[in-house]
């Protein structure tokens, strides 16, 4: 008895070891393929940092518009480049594989499911991939842009210079955070398929998830403003609505494959 006791727990290291090696193998390789273009990503983390100015003032007529920086990037230490883009490139090969990450995941739970939830394999890794980088794309093109233009121009009387570091840990740590925080209403919808909570607990609770909704906002914005806090903690709440209503429609359509 001890034996066969042990046994499940030990088969499931074994499975989890496996599944890990997977993840940072497929990642190690990405990370690989994506360090060739460690330079492209690196603009492009950089574009919230423009702002669009208009020659409206003097040929408004024209309505010309070009990009202005509004703060300049500097680099303090010998190695902080260097560093700074192996972080880019290490997080680049994560995006690239996430489905290969989800997909382990999956599979590591899958043996603890019934036999009718195991097909919902490939529709996890395709939903919760899109989610994730919806959010990434939400944070990049519509919250790092008034995030910074509020933080590098709260005082005009400074003259901004953010490290290079520091501006690339804000903005892959906003990404990331974005990227998660997506997944919500497709964590809420399969935990009601599955029997974990009901639409109705989720609604009758609204009131105590807006408050922890600005709790993992205060928690993972890299900003301890409340400006940036708001940016995470209300498209949270509306996610969080996003995912009654898809909780509502799965127990509608599980209702007659149970009957």
């Amino acid at each position: 008895m001890p034996d066969d006791a042990k046994m499940p727990f030990l088969a499931h290291l074994e499975e989890l070891r496996k599944r890990l090696i997977v993840c940072f193998s497929v990642i190690g390789i990405a990370f690989i393929l994506t360090f060739n273009f460690r330079t492209t990503f690196l603009q492009l983390l950089q574009r919230p940092l423009t702002t669009d100015v208009t020659m409206g003032r003097q040929f408004p007529f024209i309505g010309f518009r070009h990009k202005e920086a509004i703060a300049k990037l500097t680099a303090l230490g010998p190695a902080e480049t260097l560093w700074t883009h192996f972080k880019v490139a290490f997080i680049a090969g994560l995006f690239v594989a996430l489905p290969v990450v989800l997909y382990q995941l999956w599979k590591f739970i899958e043996p603890g499911l019934l036999p009718k939830e195991r097909r919902f394999a490939l529709p996890f890794v395709i939903l919760s991939t899109i989610c994730f980088f919806a959010g990434a794309a939400f944070c990049f093109f519509i919250v790092l842009p008034l995030a910074l233009q509020f933080l590098l121009t709260f005082d005009p009387s400074i003259q901004q210079m953010p490290r290079f570091s520091e501006y690339v840990d804000f903005t892959l740590k906003f990404l990331l955070a974005f990227g998660v925080i997506f997944e919500l209403p497709l964590a809420m919808t399969i935990a009601a398929r599955l029997g974990l909570v009901t639409p109705q607990f989720l609604a009758r609770n609204r009131k105590y998830a807006i408050l922890v909704n600005f709790i993992i906002a205060a928690i993972l914005t890299p900003t301890p403003d409340i400006f940036n806090q708001s940016l995470m903690a209300l498209p949270l709440c509306l996610l969080y609505e996003v995912g009654i209503l898809a909780a509502r429609l799965t127990a509608r359509r599980a209702k007659p494959a149970e009957g």
